[in-house]
């Protein structure tokens, strides 16, 4: 056995063979994968979820939490445990190799896992073509036909943010107030709901994550749901110009956490070529490892080009995106 994988093997011992992970992930999304981790180690995985304050429990407690690793959505939620002191920067040769730099930190004080991107769901019946861009959602064309949800969630931030590394403040603000201006509605709800008004009639276009296309295609409890995601499909804004605005769900390891080494073992298996695979499959999400195969749902939406913008430098941009998404009263709805 070689020097290093012997080291990492007597860590795991010394640290009780398990790991402590909170997250934002819901359980059943993630457990068959840390089920495959622990086969392959024999390093128990300890979860705690919640939908929301992680991030501020991790905090308060500090060592009192017992937190080993953070797993979330958005890169949004990403920086803010970054900014919040809890992250620590960890690089290895295996993560440098499975993660393109675009989607990680420069110093390794987050790792993206998997993919989402924020995309067009257009009417079958009333949207007569096959290709948009986000510029051209502000276009008169587009009058009383959009539905979205709140330009204050983390995945709408982003994408502003992104707007504003591309064409910067000003044209980003005119973009935004073009865009209210064609909201067929007050934005309210989640993503699925939006696409539930595409369905319904009240709007034409939605925009949304392409993950909650898997949600509803798949949602055997709650059928009408598929319905919904028949009455659509998926533009990928971009594709041939500069590519579809994608986020991340990732994870950070914890600065106080009490199984570093395993935290690192884990994070390293959910970038390997069985952890990506698997992770995609369970969420419909898109893998960051390079090479690795979508899953047959995922590959029905069609191929897109990502935006190549590094996730990074979009953060940097989050705080002035949120700031013009209430200059310009976004949340306000379309002017009567």
């Amino acid at each position: 056995m070689p020097a290093a994988h012997a080291a990492e093997d007597h860590a795991a011992e010394d640290q009780g063979g398990e790991v402590n992970v909170y997250s934002y992930r819901q359980p059943e999304l993630i457990e068959p994968l840390f089920e495959r981790f622990t086969e392959e180690t024999g390093i128990d995985v300890n979860v705690v979820f919640s939908g929301k304050g992680l991030i501020e429990r991790i905090k308060q407690l500090g060592p009192a939490a017992q937190a080993d690793l953070l797993l979330t959505v958005d890169i949004g939620n990403l920086d803010q445990a970054v900014a919040e002191g809890i992250a620590a920067p960890v690089t290895t040769e295996t993560l440098e190799e499975a993660v393109p730099s675009e989607y990680r930190a420069e110093d390794g004080s987050w790792w993206g896992l998997t993919r989402r991107a924020r995309v067009v769901y257009a009417s079958k019946d009333r949207v007569d073509q096959d290709a948009i861009t986000y510029e051209e959602l502000a276009e008169p064309k587009w009058k009383n036909r959009i539905c979205i949800r709140s330009g204050q969630h983390v995945y709408n931030v982003a994408l502003v943010a992104s707007m504003i590394a591309r064409h910067g403040e000003e044209e980003t603000k005119t973009w935004l107030e073009g865009v209210k201006a064609n909201l067929a509605r007050k934005p309210a709800g989640n993503d699925r709901l939006q696409v539930k008004g595409v369905y319904a009639g009240e709007c034409d276009v939605a925009i949304g994550n392409t993950y909650y296309m898997g949600v509803m295609a798949t949602n055997e409890e709650e059928p009408e749901q598929k319905e919904w995601a028949d009455s659509v499909e998926i533009l990928f804004p971009n594709s041939e110009g500069r590519g579809t605005h994608v986020n991340l769900s990732g994870a950070v390891i914890v600065k106080d956490a009490p199984h570093k080494e395993n935290a690192i073992k884990l994070l390293e298996f959910l970038a390997s070529e069985e952890g990506q695979a698997l992770y995609a499959e369970m969420n419909h999400e898109y893998p960051v490892r390079e090479g690795v195969r979508w899953s047959e749902l995922v590959q029905s939406w069609g191929d897109f080009e990502a935006d190549d913008l590094s996730l990074q430098e979009i953060a940097e941009h989050r705080e002035r995106a949120s700031e013009l998404i209430d200059e310009v009263n976004f949340d306000d709805g379309p002017s009567s």
